[in-house]
């Protein structure tokens, strides 16, 4: 009875929300740098000797796009931008670089984007877009903005190797305040999905369910954590 009262009592702790926010180290100096994401990383380091005013980083979910927007935005002083009908994002896209994220999840204007994409060009600045999609995927009806999506660079993202999964999961352990062992790391690495969203989902969970137990991070919570997300893939 003892035992079971323990076990409620343990799970009610583990489906506490935890409050708790962590910023993640998103300098130059932080940038993992790995085959999937070298392309990507040369095009921002290159910057302002672009190929085109105009460059698309593509990648799925987690895969560092905000990372190296981040980076681009301090090192040329760009403004964000939403291209909206009626808005002035053209007007900032004259006055200098401009970023756009997510183009393709948050939607945006297509004549407005067209006339951002052409003042970019006449008044010789720079426009970095990231999104989840090649531009050639997005829903754009525009015959004009599609010839200029067109023309623009496209770097994509590859999917993570081992190597940069570790890496990153290394890095997410330490913008937490939080030294994990490699061995663990290895085993997490070896027996999840290879993405960054997986592993930053892999990551979040053991660090929440090692302070609700308050314990610190093993292989065997490891095996649970990795056991709870093959259950809930298996589910969908």
């Amino acid at each position: 009875m003892t035992e079971t009262l323990d076990k409620l009592k343990r799970q009610r702790a583990e489906q506490l929300p935890l409050a708790l926010t962590h910023d993640a180290a998103t300098g130059r100096d932080d940038l993992l740098i790995a085959a999937p994401v070298s392309a990507a990383v040369a095009i921002i380091d290159a910057w302002p000797h672009w190929p085109s005013p105009v460059v698309i980083l593509t990648g799925p979910a987690g895969s560092g796009k905000s990372h190296l927007a981040s980076i681009w935005r301090e090192k040329s002083g760009a403004t964000a931008i939403h291209p909206m009908a009626g808005g002035d994002a053209a007007m900032q896209a004259a006055a200098g670089p401009v970023l756009f994220e997510d183009a393709d999840r948050s939607g945006f204007d297509e004549n407005a984007l067209f006339h951002v994409i052409n003042s970019v060009k006449e008044h010789r600045t720079s426009l970095l877009m990231t999104a989840r999609l090649w531009p050639m995927s997005w829903s754009v009806s525009l015959p004009d903005l599609r010839s200029r999506l067109k023309a623009a660079t496209v770097v994509e993202i590859g999917e993570p190797d081992e190597d940069l999964l570790g890496q990153v999961i290394i890095k997410l352990f330490a913008d937490r305040q939080l030294h994990i062992d490699d061995r663990i790391v290895a085993y997490i690495v070896q027996r999840m999905e290879r993405s960054m969203e997986a592993a930053q989902g892999v990551v979040d969970r053991l660090d929440r369910l090692a302070l609700a137990r308050g314990t610190r991070i093993t292989r065997m919570l490891a095996a649970e954590v990795l056991e709870s997300f093959a259950r809930r893939d298996g589910d969908d």
